[in-house]
């Protein structure tokens, strides 16, 4: 049986807040609702990028290489926006840098078919419930309707995602350049250090333009994290001396595992882990030396997250 449960979810590409599923499969309710407010003690998430704890810190590990790249996908795209509302020229190096590297990625991997299968998967699996009287049938057909959207958006996109910001001339004499330590100085680059100094507007409305070429890779990768991580709760585990260990249930696909530790407790998670099972060791941080796992008993709150 698998259970999501609703979470906060800030969507920093138009500034609107949302929650996502919150459901019991076979039988259970869903709900997906905007929140009335925010408190001291909420998980904030960012829209397929990493979730802000107050007083705690999260900690994830994905299980396979699919969610892997998402996870690599949604931190660039973190960094592309951070950077994007910046204006100075050093903020437009590091958007740009982050669309580059996004770039990079998708041209590697094949995403557009592993995201296609993740949809249809979490298609599959909502439209089970959908004759649930205790779903509610409006929120829940929003959500698939979002989903068929997006499958929509993927088939009738080229070939290879991301493929029209690989072909730019521009685009690709900065990226040949960027593997070499200070290989971007405006003698290498004196097209670059010209758009540079354009107005910051400009330079916004550029990088949007290219933003734009892939903004299906970065709704999509929102929807699947979104939904991945609110694919059951937390639970209180206490890691004997600084380390815990779990098998995990073949029936079940647990694709990322989830770790809140209080902050105050000077301890991180190192995680480690198959389809099969995981482990989580405590460490003490100690900067500069060897760090070494805890000899004491650590409380913390666990999460698989699963389609």
């Amino acid at each position: 049986m698998m259970s999501l449960k609703t979470a906060v979810i800030y969507n920093s590409c138009n500034n609107r807040w949302k929650s996502c599923t919150n459901f019991t499969c076979p039988s259970g309710t869903l709900q997906i609702e905007p929140p009335p407010h925010l408190e001291d003690n909420t998980t904030t998430i960012i829209a397929g990028g990493m979730p802000v704890l107050h007083n705690q810190i999260l900690f994830e590990h994905p299980l396979n290489e699919r969610t892997r790249t998402l996870l690599r996908i949604s931190h660039l795209f973190e960094q592309f926006e951070f950077h994007l509302a910046g204006s100075s020229q050093w903020q437009s190096r590091a958007a740009l840098q982050a669309l580059l590297d996004i770039s990079s990625i998708l041209a590697r991997a094949d995403i557009k078919k592993d995201m296609l299968k993740q949809l249809e998967q979490q298609q599959k699996s909502l439209t089970s419930i959908s004759s649930n009287p205790k779903v509610d049938q409006v929120r829940l057909h929003q959500v698939l309707d979002d989903i068929a959207k997006m499958i929509d958006r993927l088939y009738s996109s080229g070939r290879q995602l991301g493929g029209a910001l690989r072909k730019n001339d521009f685009l690709k004499s900065i990226s040949q350049r960027a593997p070499i330590p200070g290989g971007s100085y405006e003698f290498d680059l004196p097209q670059f250090h010209y758009w540079l100094n354009l107005p910051h507007t400009e330079r916004v409305m550029q990088l949007d333009d290219w933003r734009h070429e892939i903004s299906t890779v970065q709704e999509t990768t929102e929807l699947l994290l979104g939904l991945l991580r609110s694919g059951s709760v937390f639970q209180q585990q206490t890691a004997l001396k600084g380390l815990y260990q779990q098998n995990l249930d073949a029936k079940r696909e647990v694709q990322l595992i989830q770790v809140k530790v209080d902050a105050a407790s000077l301890l991180y998670a190192e995680i480690s882990g198959s389809k099969h099972r995981f482990a989580i060791r405590f460490l003490e941080s100690n900067q500069g030396e060897h760090p070494g796992q805890s000899e004491q008993d650590v409380p913390f709150q666990l999460k698989t997250c699963a389609i």
